[in-house]
């Protein structure tokens, strides 16, 4: 066990959760797991189980969905209403990867790492690896949003200057 008498409180929960790996990850899918609960009993105007005539819905079970994080990979059990009508703001529809490994993922494609190596470095950090296709998709959807704004209409004039250099070599 980590002694933590004398220390601050972030350094006593620092050495805490970076004394095992794993830890890290098991506080961060219970508190997420716990916000997809309190997502649901907002949807529905009352908790698990409780009976009031503010109530919206009615829960109907869980699904599971396998979110890739800078962690590793989390299961979660994400709460479902009998109308099909809740969505969690946790994370987008379809989303299977937190958005930052993703805006990663595109920073090293950006920066002429191969697909290859993209996949060896994700499989190594967070033991998923992603597939070059998934991969080049990723930095479609990059491509085509730096097009829409290399593309947009400008408000207003902007001045520019153009420099030209010649670098001649002499004896």
């Amino acid at each position: 066990m980590t002694k933590t008498e004398g220390k601050t409180a972030s350094a006593a929960v620092k050495d805490i959760l970076f004394q095992n790996p794993d830890r890290l990850r098991d506080v961060i899918h219970a508190v997420m797991q716990e916000v997809l609960e309190a997502e649901m009993d907002e949807a529905l105007g009352a908790s698990k189980g409780e009976r009031t005539p503010e109530r919206l819905g009615y829960r109907s079970g869980y699904y599971g969905r396998t979110l890739v994080t800078r962690v590793g990979k989390l299961e979660l059990r994400v709460p479902q209403d009998r109308a099909g009508r809740f969505s969690t703001e946790l994370f987008e529809r379809y989303q299977r990867s937190e958005r930052a490994l993703v805006a990663t993922l595109a920073e090293m494609y950006v920066q002429g790492v191969s697909t290859r190596k993209v996949k060896a470095i994700t499989e190594e950090l967070c033991g998923h690896a992603f597939s070059a296709s998934s991969i080049s998709a990723i930095n479609k959807r990059l491509d085509e949003s730096l097009k829409a704004f290399a593309e947009r209409p400008l408000q207003e004039p902007f001045p520019y200057l153009i420099l030209d250099a010649r670098y001649e070599k002499v004896r």
